[in-house]
């Protein structure tokens, strides 16, 4: 059987894509998003009183302040809007074996990031409504840290139907993986 229009050269042989779906491009303010709003708007605040007490004194020296003024902006509406845009270019597409991530936004470009659906995998459903359904983790790393960034289908329609399929997934996974145990043993 040939890849779906559009799919030629990303599909494995013999792999079927069995869900589509768009994650809802609501604007949603999650704990990390909050704080990043407040330091967005301390760092503008004080970049405008830091303008304003320069501009009493007089001279053009105030305007070196509107640099960190729109860095503080920039900071706000990244905090308030970036995940609902990032959302409005993504589609989700889980296949037999693995779930893809596309994303086309600008300056990034087109991206499409898979992870497979192993018997190992770790499932996890939020309920929503709208649910998400994360299936990895991936590590990020920073000067000082590093944390856990969980990867899924956010904020779908329907991630109960979603979450059994991946479950179904998982399931066939671990009967090749029985099946192919025997053939080496046997």
């Amino acid at each position: 059987m040939s890849a779906p229009t559009g799919w030629e050269g990303i599909l494995d042989p013999g792999e079927n894509i069995i869900w589509q779906g768009r994650p809802d491009g609501a604007i949603t303010l999650k704990p990390r998003n909050i704080m990043l709003l407040i330091f967005g708007l301390f760092f503008a605040g004080f970049a405008l009183f830091w303008m304003a007490m320069a501009a009493s004194s007089g001279g053009g020296f105030w305007m070196f302040g509107l640099i960190h003024f729109s860095v503080g902006l920039g900071i706000i509406f990244s905090a308030l809007f970036w995940g609902a845009y990032k959302r409005r270019h993504s589609w989700y597409t889980l296949t037999d074996r693995r779930a893809i991530i596309s994303s086309d936004l600008p300056m990034l470009g087109k991206k499409i990031k898979s992870w497979p659906i192993t018997a190992t995998s770790v499932l996890e459903l939020i309920q929503g409504p709208p649910d998400t359904v994360n299936f990895a983790e991936r590590t990020k790393r920073s000067r000082n840290a590093s944390h856990q960034i969980t990867i899924g289908f956010e904020r779908i329609d329907n991630g109960v139907e979603v979450y059994r399929m991946m479950r179904d997934i998982q399931t066939n996974a671990q009967a090749r993986d029985l099946l192919a145990a025997k053939k080496d043993d046997g």
